[in-house]
């Protein structure tokens, strides 16, 4: 992408976070939208996180392995990067100049 006479690479970004789903969701939404800010694109759902168990203090690096539904999510963001760059591959943004 090119701006002001200046070339930019796009970015494909995704975010892996674990803690306070709170924190999490506050986190993602600084940082992409940060990210977007500046001209970098994001694909859909391009975010997963651990918040543990209800009620439970369990840390995601003591896991035996990845539960389900991290691994269902993560697959997802990592089709969704490689359809989009997929996509800019084939079909760049247009230069801003002209």
């Amino acid at each position: 992408m090119t701006r002001g006479g200046l070339s930019h690479t796009v970015v494909l970004r995704a975010s892996w976070r674990w803690g306070n789903e709170d924190g999490a969701h506050h986190i993602i939404a600084e940082l992409f939208q940060g990210l977007n800010d500046v001209g970098f694109t994001i694909p859909a759902n391009a975010s997963t996180y651990w918040v543990g168990e209800a009620m439970q203090s369990t840390d995601f690096k003591d896991l035996k392995q990845t539960p389900e539904v991290v691994q269902t999510a993560t697959a997802g963001l990592t089709r969704n990067c490689v359809h989009l760059a997929t996509l800019l591959k084939q079909a760049p943004y247009p230069n801003q100049d002209n």
